[in-house]
């Protein structure tokens, strides 16, 4: 996504380069608290990762830029493939896959513990004892995000959760779930949150809607640039919806104590 399209767009506008460093965002957030690491920007696919960890210490404010959805991709090519193309519900389907289907690790990013909580709902919600455990079984974790689709794309996965706009970036078919289980929907947090992950290091998190901040560590080593890129973020919503992201008008928002500039193109409090 920030490679493809965001990344050179505001190298194309601004005077700044645009150097990317993918991680999973609890592990890049591991990696600042430990002080091994210091980005100019950090992104995450779940605020309260910044909040909770590295606020106020390391960072006093993030802002809200976009949401997103879960849902699960598949390559066309396969037997998985041949029974979603032909309607089968997609929690039969991957409950019974051959192949394991992929998922990246809930200890390193949101989207890995988005899908454990995916896996909690859907038993409730399709009201079929034991299918959480069914989808465990039958999936593995990939080392990295990055690898997550490239392995579908090489015919050694035949499916993965993952966000819409991966399925975008990389042009593959994507199964919409139902709202109850998306992570799209701010009106149903209360039902996210009834499910939860705790990860290795013993913090249990409740689950919500998937909504993309970003902000400037204070021991950034180029904070000006690390500002322009999030004032960037917040005033050219065209590029991440170019992305595949959905940015609602009630976004952005900003929480916590945003430098004045970030405060002029944001739309408001949280």
């Amino acid at each position: 996504m920030f490679d493809e399209h965001v990344g050179p767009a505001f190298a194309q506008e601004t005077a700044y380069d645009y150097r990317g460093e993918f991680r999973g965002s609890n592990a890049i957030v591991r990696l600042v608290e430990a002080d091994q690491k210091r980005p100019d920007v950090i992104v995450s696919a779940d605020p309260a990762l910044l909040r909770d960890s590295l606020m106020p210490q390391r960072v006093t404010w993030d802002a809200v830029f976009a949401t997103n959805e879960l849902g699960v991709v598949y390559a066309p090519d396969t037997v998985v493939g041949d029974r979603l193309d032909a309607g089968e519900p997609w929690y039969r389907v991957l409950a019974d896959s051959e192949v394991a289907v992929g998922r990246t690790d809930p200890n390193l990013d949101p989207l890995g513990y988005r899908t454990s909580m995916l896996f909690d709902l859907a038993e409730r919600y399709y009201d079929r004892p034991g299918l959480a455990s069914d989808l465990r079984e039958h999936s593995t974790t990939a080392g990295r995000e990055s690898h997550l689709l490239a392995s579908v794309e090489s015919g050694n996965r035949p499916a993965a959760y993952c966000y819409r706009n991966m399925a975008a970036d990389h042009d593959l078919p994507f199964v919409e779930l139902p709202p109850a289980l998306n992570f799209a929907d701010p009106d149903r947090a209360d039902h996210y949150a009834t499910a939860t992950y705790t990860t290795d290091q013993g913090t249990t998190v409740e689950g919500t809607p998937i909504r993309y901040a970003a902000t400037v560590p204070e021991n950034a080593d180029r904070p000006e640039g690390g500002r322009r890129f999030v004032e960037f973020l917040l005033s050219n919503p065209e590029v991440l919806r170019e992305s595949g992201l959905v940015v609602p008008d009630a976004l952005p928002q900003t929480n916590g104590q945003p430098p004045e500039g970030i405060r002029q193109v944001s739309g408001g409090e949280q």
